[in-house]
């Protein structure tokens, strides 16, 4: 590795997705003055999240579906051909 352009403090940290208490370690060079004690017994750095993919709607397969019936028809109506020009 070339010296000076890596992150020099890449080290394990905790995520927690705290909507859905899951957690997950990996490592990572995030800067956090919060701790946690991993289930290894091990304290690691915690960084909290609002958002993984154990809760972000794509991923859950909760995602609201906007209403897409009569997309079609409005458009059409609103800048489709006459039926009579032709």
């Amino acid at each position: 590795m070339k010296k000076g352009i890596h992150p020099s403090n890449y080290r394990p940290v905790v995520f927690q997705d705290i909507s859905v208490d899951h957690s997950f370690l990996v490592r990572s060079s995030v800067q956090t003055s919060e701790t946690i004690v991993w289930s290894d017994g091990n304290t690691y750095p915690l960084v909290k999240l609002e958002l993984s993919d154990k809760s972000h709607p794509f991923f859950t397969g909760k995602q609201k579906i906007v209403d897409s019936t009569g997309r079609v028809e409005r458009f059409n109506k609103k800048y489709g051909l006459k039926k009579n020009a032709q």
